[in-house]
């Protein structure tokens, strides 16, 4: 059972994490300083997070509630396409107000390893690109669709924080969303064809609901509508 005194000192801790990575980036999150700042014993510190790697997702995870509730509090336009395009600005917006988070959430990419603050983002990603093929506006799978937005997305936060703010390209989010948009969705530069992919796309997104299959039946079917999406 987590008590009331551990919950306190483990907010204590992360507030003084995260005044300590603004002021001094990540170089300064020692788990001396940390612990100094919060005013607790580095036992105490090891004791909640487990190691340094854990305080460092926690402090990113710290950071990403504020990008969540300003997410949350947007809600949907009952536009599917105009969500993602919103999710896209928000996501940028937060990495250029919240630069130290941001570089702690994506910006130590190691294989196998992802920070739980950018899990529960990319989570937030597919569900609207979900939104999408259910709507019948997607022209890959959801999952191409999703990694595409996503590294596009991620690069060009990454560049703009490495970037002078003085010399940033103020159109170069907007021409990269429209550039990725227009590769995913249907209704852009639509290409010549049945229409089949698309087809493919917005039955695979209802594919869980499909109670007259099997699960067996549906993880075949949902293989071969992904190869017909990507085809």
């Amino acid at each position: 059972m987590v008590t009331k005194t551990a919950v306190d000192t483990r907010e204590r801790i992360l507030e003084a994490a995260a005044a300590l990575l603004v002021a001094e980036g990540r170089d300064g999150l020692s788990t001396r300083a940390v612990s100094a700042a919060a005013g607790v014993q580095p036992p105490a510190l090891y004791r909640l997070f487990g190691d340094k790697d854990g305080l460092l997702d926690a402090v990113a995870a710290y950071g990403f509630d504020e990008y969540l509730a300003s997410k949350r509090a947007l809600g949907s336009t009952g536009d599917a396409v105009e969500d993602l395009r919103r999710g896209w600005d928000l996501h940028v917006e937060f990495g250029l107000a919240r630069p130290e988070f941001y570089v702690l959430m994506y910006g130590d990419a190691r294989p196998g390893r992802t920070s739980p603050a950018a899990r529960e983002a990319e989570t937030m990603l597919r569900s609207i690109v979900e939104g999408v093929a259910a709507a019948g506006r997607l022209r890959v799978s959801v999952e191409r669709a999703a990694r595409l937005v996503h590294a596009t997305g991620m690069g060009v936060v990454l560049t703009l924080i490495a970037t002078p703010e003085e010399e940033r390209d103020p159109e170069l989010s907007a021409t990269a969303r429209e550039t990725v948009l227009s590769r995913i969705l249907t209704g852009t530069e639509e290409p010549a064809g049945s229409g089949l992919p698309e087809h493919a796309i917005a039955l695979r997104a209802g594919l869980d609901g499909a109670a007259v299959l099997t699960e067996a039946e549906r993880v075949l079917l949902a293989e071969w509508l992904d190869r017909i999406a990507d085809a």
